[in-house]
């Protein structure tokens, strides 16, 4: 995130034009409501002056009856409107909140590759969720402040100084005294709020990081090293948050200094008055009880200057988020679709993640309706290519075009409905395994998902599952074996039906049962497609009607499996390497052996050693 700041009218202004405008008929409502409570502090410090003079000192009786009457009409005026004026604010803040995260989630949605990247999921969930539950809580104590309380201060002290305003000039002499340490308190209180959200951000981040990776830290032993960073961010968390609540606290304990000082000035100039006559009892004690009504919402009103630091802090970064601008956009005049053919081209593409180069010059094709497998070392570049084609990232430099048409010159919507995507990572929702198939689609009749359940080979599992079809999957479909996930991500694409079919490492993780009935998915799934495989098992794309060896973000072979071979070439070599002595490797694994060959660093063929290491692990 950039260190850019907005000031308080720049955040108040942003707030009512996207938010707040649209609810304005029921602010109006609340705040009438809130003059009325506000102003009853003012009708019951007006009510002091006849039950001291009339009643208690003059010992009135029929004036007992109606002074009671009047004090509790006042207190069920002030509670009908406090209720109405809390659930009217409650439902403004709401709707508020709900707004901004829908807007939030939207715009981060159709933000690339690269943004998500410098962005992790918990710093994006801590802004979405807790940055945006702060605004709506402190939104609601600043409305209130300054409704309710600011009205009520002002006929509070209305109804001091129509008793006498010298006495109500002295009351307030100690403002001036805590004008600058107050402006100071302020700044404060915003670098640590801010400094208090960025951490909470790394928190939630740390937090996602350990649960989606649970299963890694238990098998390297790694509890008490994440225990350790989380213990270490917590502290300085609190550490922040102390700080911004001495900073928070700091403003009413200065009002409360004030209004010592203004109480004594008062007492020593007005009970010389009271003692001499010129000023009754009742007088002095509504003058007494305005201001100490005052008290409590001017102490309120202080730290709402607090509060609305704190909430100016995650407004920012709110803004930040929501003013970040969209690299890839849809060209003004998008190109229609069908395309003349799928035929994929990729010309002197370059790609850069900072000072690495992923794609180095790399110019590739896949002819249309043909598989072409991709293989290589990992950070060859494998991957990066199905996002260049999809416009998950965009090159620096080159060309990528399907069917000769730029994928820059079609709408992101046309471009990746013309892909479906079945990588090793098989990405289900906590839903139904109907509604991950479905993916809310409603135009799907139920013979066409049988269809699509017998192909993907998903119908020979269902029977096990309790419900069927109707069965929650569990988060990221943790209540789904990996072969079960992959065949329902498999009839998700088939489903979908488009022209070409990315399939990045789908059976890697699989056991040999698994692998052969997803493999049989995929060989129909893949039938009269534009199919682009990578694949680590050289056995899964012998078929393919084109091979192409990738090394360092470069195209250095490509032809067909038996073309390769008996060019003695990389593949060549890499093919030997998983099959020699009958026992597979990886093909990252083999071009780390073939580069050290190339440096003169390992022998040609594995010694005794090398020979039980790869039988014993792989």
């Amino acid at each position: 995130m950039n260190d850019q700041t907005y000031t308080s009218g720049e955040l108040l202004r942003w707030l009512w034009r996207d938010y707040l405008r649209k609810h304005v008929k029921l602010m109006i409502v609340a705040v009438i409501f809130m003059a009325i409570e506000g102003s009853t502090l003012g009708a019951l410090a007006r009510l002091m002056e006849p039950m001291f003079d009339q009643v208690f000192v003059a010992g009135d009786r029929s004036a007992l009856k109606w002074v009671g009457l009047v004090l509790v009409g006042i207190f069920a005026l002030r509670a009908v409107a406090g209720v109405i004026q809390k659930v009217l604010l409650t439902r403004i803040a709401q709707r508020t909140a709900a707004d901004m995260r829908i807007e939030l989630l939207d715009k981060l949605m159709v933000q690339d590759g690269a943004f998500h990247q410098a962005h992790p999921p918990g710093f994006l969930i801590q802004r979405v969720q807790s940055d945006v539950n702060a605004v709506g809580d402190v939104w609601r104590a600043v409305i209130t402040g300054a409704g309710r309380d600011a009205i009520g201060l002002i006929v509070l002290l209305g109804v001091a100084i129509s008793i006498d305003p010298v006495w109500a000039f002295l009351a307030c002499i100690g403002v001036p005294l805590m004008v600058l340490p107050a402006a100071a308190a302020q700044r404060f209180v915003r670098r640590r709020a801010r400094e208090a959200r960025d951490l909470g951000a790394h928190l939630s981040t740390r937090l996602d990081e350990v649960f989606h990776g649970i299963v890694q830290i238990k098998l390297n032993a790694l509890e008490q090293y994440q225990s350790r960073q989380y213990r270490d961010l917590t502290r300085k968390f609190v550490t922040t948050e102390v700080r911004a609540a001495f900073g928070n606290s700091a403003i009413p304990g200065m009002i409360d200094i004030m209004s010592g000082i203004g109480f004594m000035a008062v007492i020593l100039y007005g009970g010389s008055q009271i003692i001499s006559g010129d000023k009754t009892i009742g007088q002095f004690m509504t003058f007494f009880t305005a201001m100490g009504f005052t008290f409590s919402p001017l102490r309120r009103l202080g730290g709402v200057s607090g509060l609305w630091q704190t909430a100016a802090a995650a407004l920012e970064r709110l803004k930040e988020l929501l003013d970040a601008p969209r690299t890839q956009t849809d060209p003004e005049t998008p190109r229609a679709l069908p395309l003349p053919s799928t035929a994929i081209a990729l010309k002197d593409v370059t790609l850069s993640f900072g000072d690495t180069k992923v794609l180095d010059g790399l110019n590739l094709t896949a002819n249309a309706g043909e598989t072409t497998a991709l293989v290589g070392a990992s950070g060859a570049g494998k991957s990066t290519i199905f996002n260049v084609l999809t416009r998950l990232i965009d090159p620096q430099e080159g060309e990528v075009t399907i069917g000769g048409v730029p994928v820059t010159d079609l709408t992101l919507a046309d471009l990746r409905g013309l892909f479906s995507v079945v990588t090793q990572e098989a990405l289900l929702f906590d839903e139904t395994v109907r509604e991950n198939i479905l993916l809310g689609r409603t135009d799907v009749s139920d013979e066409r998902l049988r269809e699509v359940l017998q192909a993907a080979h998903v119908a020979d599992f269902l029977p096990k599952l309790e419900n069927g079809l109707d069965t929650r999957v569990g988060p990221r479909g943790s209540a789904l074996s990996g072969g079960q996930r992959q065949r329902v991500v498999i009839a998700r694409a088939l489903l979908r039906d488009t022209p070409i079919l990315l399939l990045d490492e789908a059976t890697s993780a699989l056991d040999a049962q698994s692998e052969q009935v997803v493999q049989d998915a995929l060989d129909r799934l893949s039938a009269g497609r534009t199919t682009l495989v990578i694949a680590h098992r050289l056995a899964t794309i012998r078929s393919a009607d084109r091979i192409v060896v990738m090394d360092r973000g470069r195209v250095t072979d490509e032809g067909t499996h038996e073309e390769l071979l008996a060019g003695g070439g990389i593949y060549a070599n890499l093919y030997r390497l998983q099959f020699e002595d009958g026992k597979t490797v990886s093909d990252a694994r083999g071009m780390r052996a073939l580069r050290a060959r190339e440096r003169g660093l390992a022998p040609t063929q594995p010694n005794l050693l090398q020979r039980i290491g790869q039988r014993l692990f792989g």
